[in-house]
């Protein structure tokens, strides 16, 4: 299971890559090279024996438990670049240290990539122009944004391997989820990135708070360094479908992640009825009536998702919508042919005698 685990790993880390570069006659790393030519040279994290093949697989997460020694007078601070090692302290990459995290390094280049393409090597400015831009190339290649869909996941964190950072595009505004210190330091580099697309008029910073303070950030300056002049409530497409998204909603505002599985309910609701659990802003439900489902009952959690989802309902000509209160939802017993159930939205915020575990079971 887990030689089938990091095959799949590798494979979708390293799909969009060249092949390797003929191998050089020099056994000094190219990394090491680059380290030693900083002036204040590059503290090296070195794996325990038997760790070292995940990280070459392609797993970008270096957790504290997989890390042997450090080597570097001083030791390195969070947001530091670092070099990371095998046992023998040969580099198999870099990435960015915390010394809070459960995420001792978030790994960002490895040595055969820093072989193939020296640019980048320790420089995380240019990998984030790099990266960032062959993310814009690969959403144009799938015609994203489009006449029908002007709301997509720009930045998928580690699908962009770009771990901690997630950008969603609503229209001509991006909202940026950061959940890593590293997010936080580089911030304006990030920004200047996304502000280099054409159709991209305005950013929203929206730091996961809890998630960085395990990552050794202090709350109230996080709140503090992130003032928001956008509007707190944008418009837009998805799939032919209009959808009215607040800011300071769950995620960035709007499961941008779950385009394709919305779409996909779509072309099998045709005469069905359907029953969307959780259902936020509707957009399974809607687009389970754009398929030409016969019945749709839509169960928000709460309240506030009641009137998110009539505001999406309207947008779309829906003035009529079944709703119901999820908890209170289970005693009834009618019957669906086709279930959509967004979990991530029934748990967030549940009273604290819920588990997720007991709440997923019982619906």
């Amino acid at each position: 299971m887990r030689q089938l685990q990091a095959r799949l790993i590798k494979s979708l880390s390293f799909s969009r890559l060249p092949p390797p570069a003929p191998s050089s006659s020099s056994s000094t790393s190219i990394l090491q090279r680059v380290a030693s030519s900083q002036p204040k040279g590059v503290a090296k994290v070195v794996l325990k024996k038997g760790k070292t093949q995940l990280f070459k697989n392609g797993s970008p997460m270096v957790y504290s438990r997989a890390v042997d020694r450090i080597i570097g007078r001083p030791p390195p601070k969070t947001g530091d670049i670092v070099l990371v090692a095998d046992g023998t302290e040969t580099p198999i990459g870099w990435g960015l240290y915390n010394s809070v995290s459960m995420f001792c390094v978030r790994l960002m280049q490895l040595e055969e990539e820093a072989t193939r393409d020296p640019s980048c090597a320790l420089d995380m400015e240019k990998l984030l122009e790099t990266r960032i831009n062959a993310a814009i190339e690969l959403r144009r290649g799938l015609g994203l944004p489009s006449a029908t869909t002007n709301a997509y996941r720009l930045v998928n964190s580690e699908g962009d391997r770009l771990s901690g950072l997630i950008v969603d595009v609503f229209g001509d505004l991006a909202v940026v989820a950061s959940s890593a210190a590293w997010v936080e330091k580089y911030k304006s580099q990030v920004e200047a990135c996304i502000s280099s697309i054409d159709e991209i008029n305005h950013i929203h910073w929206r730091p996961s708070i809890e998630i960085l303070k395990e990552e050794g950030m202090d709350a109230s300056d996080l709140k503090e360094l992130h003032p928001s002049t956008c509007p707190q409530r944008t418009k837009v497409l998805e799939n032919g479908i209009s959808y009215s998204i607040s800011l300071e909603g769950q995620k960035t505002g709007f499961y941008a992640d779950q385009r394709e599985n919305r779409k996909f309910l779509s072309t099998i609701s045709h005469g069905r009825k359907v029953l969307d659990i959780c259902c936020y802003g509707g957009g399974f439900a809607l687009n389970a009536a754009k398929g030409g489902a016969t019945s749709i009952t839509g169960s928000p959690k709460c309240i506030r998702h009641v009137q998110k989802l009539k505001l999406t309902s309207n947008a779309n000509n829906k003035k009529r919508w079944p709703s119901h209160d999820l908890f209170l939802f289970r005693s009834y017993d009618p019957k669906w042919d086709v279930l959509a159930y967004s979990s991530g939205c029934c748990i967030d915020g549940r009273e604290k005698n819920h588990s997720p575990k007991t709440e997923w079971s019982s619906l």
